[in-house]
């Protein structure tokens, strides 16, 4: 006999070999038709599967959050299936669950495309109806591998070839279709459900080398219901209205190109709206005690192997050999930089803490499969500060950060953001003792200051722990922005000391510390964010004044220069154009405030005020109209 222990705390005795179906029948036949899956100490495992031991016992069912992956990696199965009934002589390769979904590599002389989806999405939803169960086989690996070469499945051989010799492999059936996997799955393919939806193709190598053969991958969705299905793709629908990179194009705001991938151009527009960032944080800076410094982009390669960057982080940097065989690096990050900074000139305790800020263009190199307009970029620019002060002083500096962080994401208007604690990783510098040190440190922080936090394991950078600020957006979507790193090490490595009230030499402590992370990144969080829909203090042209006649050309340049005199940023449009044009034109490119000027305006000294998103018009006083709309324009931390 075996003793099972349920979530309750309860415990059952049942015979050696009882499997979760038989558990669940133990206790009512509801429970067995309903559960889809057992988890055995911690590990999702078949329905099925014989339990041959004492052990923690939960059953899974198929609304519960872990049957998510199964669902997905059984409709994987169904696809797979799908594909080499309709198109015999196809090979499948592999086929993992993924973050929404799953997707197979199949190889096929002739690519497949969208248009085959109708064909494999109805040939799925037949074989869901079946019903077959789903078997668990385990073989001799030889005898697995003459299977496969016999069907002609290639692939299949080449993956037993990866697995050890000692090992049987094992594969599942769903009727006569079958396919090498480890598991788990569902007891049926019908518990899938027809919640799922094929998404994309794409091409793949084998093995992710070019030099191999050229799959075709079709991407797929699943979920426990239809509601969450629509739910899904009416966030991505949503998704493609925000994608920053078409509204970037839209507002003529930024573009990309080949000659110099990762990085950005700036267009006008653009760069008002990343200067807007620049004013605003550099305001919040001087009122939090920081000044603004600027260190170089390249510096020689020994600097980074003090740092340990160039062990730790090589593969990202980018490098340059001069004539005289000097070896430099550009910059990947600024505080090396900023220790040169506070290591030039005598520091005493009294001059704790010093905030070191800087704008700095760092650059990394990141895969080209890997960039993705502004949210991954190989150039960028960070809000990057450090703070230098005595270890007695990291609780209340690191508060003081912390909500300075909070007050800065409110202002932007991001109030649902989550706080994760990463710890140390597993490259990392130091010893075990000054780890344990600084992670107690920025723990007693957060917890100071009243605030929860997730842990993170193994996500800390490799010189200090850090707590990572991940914000919500408008349509729900996760952004990791701010950071807050306790740092016990990089001083030392660069013997930074300042004079103690004991006249002896101490290593500070040093903060890293960085609000937007990336500028670059928070546009394209801002503008998906938004949706383009600036606030008025944000948007790049706040105002256009639009002229319904030409007689009204001059009146509208005078309300520009009014408005511009106030500091707002105004363009005019006296084009020979309908009014309606005019007004589509700058609704599609964003801009907040449209006025509207005629004849009777110019008579009137007054503006017919339109707001982007609504067809109400307003009409008010020059005079009044300014007032409003400077006020409105303020930024928030000037209020």
């Amino acid at each position: 006999m075996i003793s099972l222990t349920f979530p309750d705390g309860a415990v059952r005795e049942y015979e050696d070999g009882v499997s979760g179906y038989d558990v669940a029948a133990s206790i009512s036949k509801s429970l067995a038709k309903k559960a889809v899956a057992v988890k055995i100490d911690g590990v999702l495992t078949d329905l099925t599967a014989p339990i041959t031991k004492d052990a923690a016992i939960s059953l899974v069912m198929r609304d519960d959050e872990e049957a998510l992956e199964l669902i997905r990696h059984d409709c994987a199965h169904v696809m797979a299936e799908a594909v080499q009934e309709l198109f015999p002589g196809t090979q499948v390769t592999i086929g993992p669950t993924i973050e929404n979904g799953f997707y197979y590599d199949f190889y096929r002389d002739e690519p497949f495309s969208l248009d085959d989806f109708p064909a494999i999405e109805k040939k799925m939803a037949w074989i869901i109806d079946r019903n077959a169960k789903l078997t668990r086989e385990v073989m001799p690996r030889n005898d697995a591998k003459e299977m496969f070469a016999e069907m002609g499945e290639d692939f299949k051989v080449e993956l037993i070839d990866a697995i050890p010799e000692e090992e049987d492999v094992s594969i599942y059936r769903q009727g006569e279709w079958f396919d090498l996997c480890r598991g788990p799955h569902l007891p049926s393919v019908g518990k899938i459900g027809k919640a799922f939806k094929l998404m994309k193709v794409a091409g793949a190598y084998w093995r992710g080398d070019s030099d191999r053969q050229v799959l075709t991958r079709i991407y797929g969705t699943a979920w426990p219901d239809k509601k969450q299905l629509d739910d899904y793709l009416h966030a991505l629908e949503e998704a493609e209205k925000r994608d920053h990179r078409r509204l970037g194009r839209e507002m003529d705001l930024f573009h990309f190109q080949e000659e110099a991938p990762g990085s950005v151009f700036w267009h006008p527009k653009g760069w008002r709206l990343f200067t807007t960032l620049i004013d605003y944080m550099r305001r919040k800076q001087d009122k939090a005690g920081y000044v603004e410094v600027n260190s170089p982009d390249m510096m020689d390669r020994v600097l980074w192997e003090q740092s340990g960057h160039w062990e730790k982080f090589r593969e990202n940097m980018f490098t340059t050999e001069t004539e005289d065989e000097r070896v430099f690096a550009f910059k990947p990050m600024n505080c090396p930089g900023h220790v040169q900074i506070f290591k030039n000139g005598l520091k005493s305790y009294r001059d704790l803490p010093v905030k070191m800020a800087e704008f700095g263009k760092v650059h990394r190199y990141e895969p080209s499969g890997a960039l993705h307009g502004l949210m991954r970029v190989r150039s960028f620019t960070q809000d990057d500060a450090h703070i230098f002060c005595a270890p007695d002083r990291i609780t209340e500096e690191s508060i003081d950060v912390h909500n300075l962080m909070l007050s800065i994401y409110k202002d932007f208007g991001f109030e649902d953001l989550r706080i994760k604690f990463s710890d140390r990783p597993e490259k990392r510098v130091g010893s075990d003792e000054i780890w344990d040190q600084s992670e107690a440190a920025l723990k007693h922080a957060v917890e100071v200051a009243g605030d929860d936090f997730e842990l993170n394991p193994g996500e800390g950078a490799f010189y200090g722990p850090k707590l990572e600020y991940v914000l919500r957006d408008a349509i729900g979507r996760d952004w990791q922005c701010g950071t807050l790193q306790v740092d016990l090490n990089l001083p030392g490595r660069f013997d930074a000391f300042y004079i103690g009230s004991d006249s002896e030499k101490h290593t500070p402590v040093m903060l890293h510390r960085a609000m937007f992370g990336s500028l670059e990144r928070f546009v394209g969080i801002l503008i998906e964010h938004h949706a383009g829909h600036f606030p008025l203090w944000l948007a790049p042209v706040q105002v256009v004044v639009c002229t319904i006649k030409s007689e009204a050309d001059e009146y509208a340049f005078k309300v520009r220069d009014a408005l511009k005199a106030k500091g707002m940023y105004v363009e005019v449009d006296t084009r020979n154009e309908k009014i309606n044009y005019k007004v589509r034109e700058h609704s599609v490119a964003k801009v907040p405030v449209i006025l509207v000027v005629g004849m009777r305006e110019v008579e009137e000294e007054t503006v017919n005020i339109r707001r982007l998103g609504s067809r109400n018009q307003t009409a008010m006083s020059l005079d009044d109209a300014i007032n409003s709309l400077v006020e409105e324009a303020t930024p928030p931390d000037m209020r």
